[in-house]
């Protein structure tokens, strides 16, 4: 049953439940420290020991439990083997004098979701052979605090209905990243042996290493003489993609006041800039004949480009949790149509508000999309803001626009007043609305919701199957 709501489904986490709730929130809390103490156990049960030493420490658990009775069994003995055999190779695996050297060689990304494969080399820096060594690569995994860790508890609750228990656990912010332990070759004195290592980013962002931990077996093979190297690092991970349907995203060209530094001579313009030297490509009807003949070599007449077409990719930022599903799919979508979108004969201006508003082009040289991929990874919720912060913005840069993309959260009287407000100046609106998973076409109170304009719902779990409609 949810922690946070009352037998009818309603939740205890409101005005008039606040009192309930701070009674029951020393029991979180308690739950909350409890389960870090475990799990901190738990991992350093799992370094230190194989798993026949494991099996050996719960012998000695049970053995130690049925030997209370010392007269009508003789678990004790079993006990005190076991304990022996378990202490005798604790002493042997105590440390691992030995020095090495790591690298640890990442990709410029990763992407949620995916399999990133790296390489570490480790070289023994030794005198002597090494042998029968493990790695353990060691990714940071800050615990959250109880609040935090609270909120996200409480946002799950608000998204799933009493005695559902699958839809909570689908996503957990804090969910840490384990890299599993992997052997490594015999490495003679001096020499180096490189390990291939694979981990599933699970969340966006900078993902970050604290160091290596190199582990050797003792004699009996039940624990690990362990040698941590500190070796900090990151990796930007990217936010997952979806395939997305080929898209007509209409709108002709706009009249862009200056032009766009550096971009290519690809648009319709009439303004002329300078003389340059003739490059591969150049359209021969902007050959300058006289200064050909001047200089003894082609020159072409370069323009500005002041019409050609322009999208705009707006985010939705504006939440009530910095923990939310639904923005990550939000970020996710956003993605998708940042990775699609043909920007070789157009722009393509992603909006977004966090901390400040951003405003961000990519496409024509001025810009790539793996560096709007590295915006949204970064992307973060808008807690304290108002939802007018991101309506000035785009309002801002319309008279620019040949289109807009949105990527919202919800669809209340602020945004729809938005999207209205874009469609009423005559620009084509694509307006993609992210709702929980059987959600679709209705608030988050569960009511039906009528679009005056044409609204693409995308729930969670089925963004994809949503994404494909948009060719409809």
């Amino acid at each position: 049953m949810s922690l946070f709501r009352s037998n009818s489904g309603a939740s205890i986490v409101g005005s008039r439940g606040s009192a309930v709730f701070n009674l029951v929130k020393p029991i979180f809390r308690l739950a909350y420290r409890s389960s870090r103490w475990t799990n901190g156990l738990l991992s350093r049960t799992e370094r230190r020991l194989t798993k026949p030493g494991i099996a050996v420490g719960i012998g000695v658990l049970i053995a130690g439990m049925m030997s209370a009775d010392t007269e009508n069994n003789v678990a004790y003995q079993a006990f005190s083997i076991l304990l022996s055999i378990l202490v005798i190779s604790g002493l042997f695996s105590f440390v691992l004098r030995t020095n090495f050297n790591v690298v640890r060689r990442l990709p410029r990304f990763g992407t949620v979701g995916c399999p990133l494969v790296y390489s570490v080399v480790v070289q023994n820096t030794s005198a002597k052979s090494q042998a029968g060594l493990t790695l353990r690569d060691e990714p940071d995994n800050p615990s959250p605090g109880f609040e935090e860790w609270l909120e996200a508890r409480r946002e799950a609750d608000r998204r799933v209905n009493s005695f559902r228990v699958s839809s909570r656990l689908s996503f957990d912010p804090f969910r840490p990243v384990k890299i599993a332990e992997t052997s490594i070759a015999p490495i003679s004195a001096g020499q180096e042996s490189q390990v291939l290592l694979e981990f599933i980013p699970n969340r966006r962002g900078l993902f970050r290493f604290k160091g290596a931990t190199i582990g050797r077996l003792d004699p009996l093979g039940l624990t690990k003489a362990l040698r941590f190297v500190a070796l900090p690092q990151s990796v930007l991970i990217l936010p997952k993609r979806y395939r997305l349907p080929s898209v007509p995203l209409r709108g002709g060209m706009k009249y862009q006041p200056g032009g766009v530094a550096l971009a290519s001579s690809v648009g319709q313009s009439h303004e002329y800039m300078a003389l340059r030297d003739y490059r591969p490509g150049d359209p021969l009807r902007h050959i300058h004949w006289r200064s050909w003949a001047k200089v003894g070599k082609p020159v072409v007449k370069e323009f500005e480009d002041e019409f050609f077409v322009r999208h705009a990719l707006v985010l939705d930022t504006f939440t009530e949790s910095e923990h939310s599903e639904l923005f990550e799919e939000a970020v996710s979508v956003a993605a998708s149509f940042a990775c699609t979108v043909q920007t070789q004969e157009s722009l393509l201006d992603l909006l977004l508000v966090g901390n400040s508003s951003y405003y961000f082009s990519s496409g024509r040289s001025l810009g790539y999309a793996d560096q709007m991929l590295e915006i949204l990874a970064s992307a973060q919720t808008c807690v304290g803001r108002p939802f007018s912060s991101l309506e000035h913005l785009v309002l801002e840069h319309v008279r620019v626009m040949s289109g807009c993309i949105f990527v919202l959260m919800a669809w209340d009287e602020p945004r729809r007043r938005l999207v209205s407000k874009i469609r009423a100046l005559g620009l084509p609106v694509i307006a993609m609305v992210i709702t929980d998973s059987g959600m679709g076409g209705k608030d988050r109170n569960g009511t039906g919701v009528q679009a005056a304009e044409p609204v693409h719902w995308l729930e969670l779990g089925r963004i994809e199957a949503g994404l494909a409609q948009l060719s409809a």
